[in-house]
């Protein structure tokens, strides 16, 4: 009788990054515990956004930072799920989810850069820093949903589309909630605020999806 080898695709580096976006939870917690919470539930909770849209007024502290690390790497990590669902037999490896990730940084690196010199560079600095936090705050909110999310998808049977359906919700609700924040600022800049969306968010995820198929 015939032995037959047993392939085994081990994924333990895909635990390493679920601890990591743990320690960086922890760690933000040390940092500021109550800037957390507010963090956490910025989503769902409108009476965080007046306390904070004026706060970001520096491109780098220590919180901000880390909270840049957790999320790029919890929406990297479920962009690499995606890919995996998608093209079936491509084998679960680092390089692959390093490329996705190293997209996502940079995406995510740049953008911040120019929205900060946006807001430094033009007159209505106050609205801007206001529609630019909520939108990245909301974007962090949804990052510690995800987590948990990527977490259960990794060590239960959930199926994929649970995950990647809920995600897309989760994104939904965001964008929704960003537009009734931001109502007023929206409609009085129409044109620059559909250009912006097609510069920032709707081309970058086209380049994402060529190079990731």
């Amino acid at each position: 009788m015939q032995g037959i080898d047993k392939i085994i695709t081990s994924n333990y580096w895909i635990t390493i990054i679920l601890i990591a976006l743990f320690g960086c939870i922890v760690f933000l917690k040390l940092l500021n515990a109550q800037k957390l919470t507010e963090r956490f539930y910025k989503l769902f909770n409108f009476s965080f956004l007046e306390q904070d849209s004026e706060g970001s007024k520096v491109l780098i502290n220590l919180f901000e930072v880390v909270m840049f690390l957790f999320s790029s790497l919890s929406i990297a990590l479920l962009l690499f799920y995606f890919q995996q669902y998608i093209q079936v037999n491509n084998k679960i490896t680092v390089a692959s989810f390093l490329s996705i990730y190293s997209f996502v940084f940079c995406y995510f690196i740049a953008k911040k850069v120019l929205e900060f010199a946006l807001v430094r560079l033009f007159l209505l600095k106050k609205q801007l820093r206001t529609f630019l936090n909520t939108k990245a705050h909301y974007l962090h909110s949804i990052s510690f949903i995800l987590f948990i999310l990527l977490i259960f998808y990794e060590y239960t049977e959930i199926h994929p589309l649970v995950v990647f359906y809920f995600s897309v919700l989760l994104f939904s609700v965001r964008f929704l909630f960003f537009l009734l924040r931001n109502k007023k600022l929206i409609f009085n800049k129409l044109f620059y605020f559909i250009l912006y969306i097609c510069a920032f968010e709707i081309a970058p995820l086209f380049i994402l999806l060529k190079l990731m198929f």
